[in-house]
Parts: C-alpha cells; structure tokens; sequence
C-alpha cells in the first residue's frame, strides 16, 4: 500500500488555452499506469438551482467558482494511499454531471487547473508546481477551437466569456499565481527540454523513495 512518502504531487497550472493538457498528456505517457490525474475543473461548484441561461453567465474563472474544500480534503486523501470518488462535470449544460470518477492512488498524482497556484491550501500539497506560460493569442485560438470541437459552444458564447471574465480573470488571478511556481515552461505544453526536466525531478523522488525493484519502472 502506498504511504504519504511514496506520492510525488505535481501541480501544473496556467491560464486557459495554454498547453496543460498537452503537458498532462506527455507525462501520462511517461509514467503510464503509476500516474493519477485530477483536473480542478471537476470541482466547479453544482448550479442546479439556476436555470440554463443563468448558468451560462456565472464567471467560472474566479476562485469562488470551484469547490476547493472538497478538493483539497480528496487530494489529502489520496496522498495517504485512499482512493476517492472525484466529482465530473457537464460544460455543455454548465452543472456537475450527476457521475463521479473513482480515482486510485498511484506514486504520481497529477493536478492540472488554471486556478491552482491561487489556492494556498492546494500549494502546500504540492511537491512540485509547474507553470506552462503561453501567448495570450495563442490561448484564445486553443481555447476556441477546444470549446467548439468538444464543449458544444458557439463562437459567440466563446468570445464573450474571453472578453467578460477568462481575460480579466486570468489578469488577476492566474498571473500573479505565475510567482508561486516551481517552474515555469514558455511556449506551452510541447516544450521538451522543460518536459525532460520535469521528468527527471519526479524519477528522482519516485527512485529515493520506493523499493529498488520498483525503481526500474519509472
């Protein structure tokens, strides 16, 4: 069973559009079945009260939008070798879906959002904090071609929301949430030398830290 000293806890933020996903991506592939990824967008807080219109104009990208509680106490858990049941959510009809995940403990756990940084309590369960750094232009091309391709939005909606909240917000909250990084990784998530990096530090601690004859796996 695994122990709080086996778990390596790897945050990585940046604003929307910036390449997380693509970072995620790449270090699934490396550390394959010893990795757990949880996703702070799980969180958003339920809006079932509100009707659809409604909950299409709630700022998302404030702090206050997610259930943080919720998530530190399910990462807590998780650093002590606990599975949990991770909320899911619904972007097309903008509410938590009524299914949960059932995420196992693995030596690696991943937490990617763009709000993370901005959360103390979620910092000071991290091992290592990383920060993917992008053009905001670049972002807002992502994030529209995302949000059309897998999210059922419309252009409009899309460019709304960019201009009401995403941009003011990233300003003001995942900005200055830049300075609490570990490392910061410019041009987004494909950037491979700060991914061998990034690599090299987990492999370090997973090494120190586990039995010799699982080392070889990592």
């Amino acid at each position: 069973m695994l122990t709080a000293k086996d778990i390596f806890v790897v945050g990585v933020a940046g604003g929307s559009g910036s390449g997380k996903t693509t970072l995620t991506e790449n270090l699934v592939q490396r550390f394959s079945d010893h990795i757990c990824v949880v996703h702070h967008d799980n969180y958003y807080k339920p809006h079932d009260d509100l009707p659809f219109e409604a909950r299409t104009k709630l700022n998302y990208d404030c702090p206050d939008a997610f259930e943080t509680p919720l998530l530190a106490q399910q990462l807590r858990q998780l650093r002590q070798g606990q599975p949990v049941d991770c909320p899911t959510y619904d972007y097309a009809h903008h509410t938590r879906a009524k299914a949960t995940v059932r995420l196992m403990p693995q030596p690696v756990i991943l937490l990617e959002g763009i709000l993370i940084f901005a959360e103390p309590e979620l910092c000071d369960l991290m091992d290592l904090k990383v920060f993917v750094d992008t053009d905001a232009d670049v972002r807002l091309a992502r994030r529209m071609l995302r949000d059309l391709e897998e999210r059922g939005r419309s252009v409009r909606s899309v460019i709304d929301q960019w201009q009401d909240t995403v941009k003011p917000m990233h300003e003001k909250y995942v900005e200055p949430s830049k300075g609490n990084a570990d490392i910061i990784i410019p041009h987004g998530g494909r950037n491979s030398v700060a991914l061998d990096l990034i690599v090299g530090r987990i492999q370090r601690h997973l090494c120190a830290n586990a039995l010799s004859q699982k080392c070889k796996h990592f």
